[in-house]
């Protein structure tokens, strides 16, 4: 797989080159970039050959999510939930539903993942959308919100209370009562496509309902929730790197004072804390990912960790380069203004930094002394 993923760099750094700082200020992708992303299977680089992917491994596919992460947090905003659609889809989804939507998804399609609501954030248990069986049909209602890359996305789908347990849909975009409204200005990862979506009573076929429906609430939700926060984590090291590179670059070659800022002790330190942090997130996240792969029982929660400890430091690396730029990363068009804006995003979605904490604080009660 290793040309696999070379040749996937070279494309993603071919076709984003310079311009993420020009999509950041316009709040929007091109879709014809988009399309050629999902075409060249970029966009879930883990679904298998047999549906048209790359089968990347959960390493190769994150060392790919960080290099898009370290270019444009808006392109790996639309990665992740693309690829969450992807991974729920082979998870939850039946033979049939797996050869229908999988190479569609690989092949030039565009999703997105539909859990947030505006009564149900941190607390998905409180998820009010309902999937209700109608004959052969399905009726969907229901208001989500902040749902990255819906704006550009040809299907979503969307997660609801169905019966006594929850369900995953398959909603094409243009079905009757749909409706996407971008949301307006956000703070960070402008140009992924955040948006409201507003489902009025939508008639579906019985069959769009991955699996039938009938699953556990929190089951649906871990099963998304883990492939996005190793996603997140991933493109969080992406950022990591970005700062490193412009905060080295910049203190190399700017002189103070009579010698370079490098040379002086306080913006060495933050050139040091940036190294430190960049180097724990990948190993973190090289953790998590080997546990993927190797179907390790404790996925889930390494996967919190290194989301947690991966955007934590990515916010305060880009804090730090924004301090060693000054005035050249202070205002918009900059790699690190994205960044300082972007990487904040990341401490909130797929799991707040206070509900990885929580999870974290659960698992080290459960493990005891266990480690001592």
């Amino acid at each position: 797989m290793a040309d696999h993923l070379s040749d996937a760099r070279a494309l993603i750094a071919k076709l984003i080159g310079d311009q993420a700082d020009a999509w950041d200020l316009a709040g929007a992708l091109p879709m014809p970039l988009l399309r050629e992303l999902s075409s060249r299977g970029l966009l879930c680089a883990q679904v298998s050959a047999e549906y048209g992917g790359l089968g990347l491994s959960s390493l190769e596919n994150g060392e790919l999510t960080a290099f898009t992460g370290s270019l444009c947090s808006s392109v790996r905003s639309v990665q992740t939930s693309h690829g969450m659609s992807a991974w729920t889809i082979g998870r939850l989804g039946d033979k049939a539903q797996r050869r229908t939507y999988l190479p569609m998804l690989a092949t030039g399609g565009l999703a997105a993942i539909c859990f947030s609501e505006p009564d149900a954030g941190s607390d998905l248990s409180g998820i009010g959308t309902v999937i209700e069986a109608d004959g052969d049909e399905v009726v969907v209602t229901g208001t989500k919100s902040w749902i990255t890359a819906a704006a550009y996305a040809d299907v979503l789908l969307v997660v609801g209370r169905f019966g006594d347990g929850a369900a995953v849909v398959v909603v094409p975009r243009d079905a009757p009562g749909v409706r996407v409204e971008p949301v307006p200005h956000p703070a960070g990862c402008r140009a992924a496509g955040h948006s409201e979506i507003l489902l009025d009573s939508v008639r579906l076929p019985a069959d769009s309902v991955l699996g039938g429906g009938g699953q556990n609430l929190s089951m649906v939700i871990t099963t998304a929730l883990t492939y996005g926060r190793m996603s997140v984590a991933w493109g969080c090291v992406g950022i990591l790197r970005a700062c490193l590179r412009e905060a080295t670059a910049h203190a190399g070659n700017r002189s103070q004072f009579g010698k370079r800022l490098v040379e002086h002790q306080l913006v060495a330190k933050r050139l040091a804390e940036l190294f430190i942090g960049e180097q724990v997130s990948t190993l973190s996240c090289t953790h998590a990912s080997r546990c993927w792969d190797s179907g390790d029982p404790e996925l889930a929660m390494a996967a919190v960790f290194a989301k947690h400890v991966s955007a934590g430091n990515a916010a305060q690396a880009a804090a730090s380069a924004m301090q060693v730029l000054a005035s050249k990363a202070a205002h918009g068009g900059t790699v690190i203004d994205r960044a300082y804006r972007d990487a904040k995003l990341m401490e909130i979605i797929e799991g707040t930094s206070e509900i990885c904490q929580l999870l974290l604080a659960e698992q080290a009660m459960a493990a005891g002394g266990t480690h001592v």
